[in-house]
């Protein structure tokens, strides 16, 4: 677990593992999202069934924030799912959160890191790169054909290579805790 204290009037976050209780809640944040045009839905059953995937920031106890890490071959992962809730946009959270899955990513031994994003800035931030979606086929394969916006799709692709390392224990596996001021 990490948590994470921010200046006088910002509230504190704490990243963890998502757990399959906290499916309901995922779903509802993640639907909100999916709203607004910018993320694939995904089910309560699906996240469920796919808890280990995720990672979620809370406040209070309350989860608020959340990103999966999906694997898309044996190279490449995709960061799917970020969402965070409006009260805690720009406190690094979805930063953190890319952070997290960045290190999981590498720790399972992928080489690449995918996202897809209506905003390429974060990724950016975080030494992701914008690539023609034509260089992802399994990103294509998986969910992009069957999408209606597939030909007109208004997000960009990114990429970022990672630092492969063994793979280590469970992808459940936090960095120690790490106070921010």
């Amino acid at each position: 677990m990490t948590i994470h204290a921010h200046p006088a009037g910002s509230p504190t976050w704490t990243v963890r593992p998502a757990a399959p209780d906290d499916a309901a809640v995922l779903a509802t944040l993640i639907e909100t999202h999916r709203e607004e045009g910018h993320l694939l839905p995904r089910g309560e059953t699906e996240i469920r069934a796919h808890a280990a995937e995720f990672v979620v920031a809370e406040v209070d106890g309350v989860v608020r924030a959340c990103a999966a890490l999906v694997p898309l071959s044996k190279r490449m992962a995709e960061v799917r799912s970020l969402v965070v809730a409006p009260e805690l946009r720009h406190h690094g959270v979805a930063g953190r959160l890319v952070d997290e899955l960045r290190t999981r990513a590498e720790e399972l031994g992928f080489s690449s890191l995918l996202a897809i994003a209506h905003d390429p800035r974060l990724f950016m931030r975080h030494g992701f790169s914008i690539v023609p979606l034509e260089w992802l086929p399994e990103k294509i394969a998986r969910d992009c054909h069957d999408c209606p916006l597939f030909r007109q799709c208004g997000q960009y692709a990114m990429l970022r290579p990672l630092d492969v390392r063994r793979p280590g224990p469970s992808p459940l596996r936090l960095h120690p805790t790490v106070a921010v001021a």
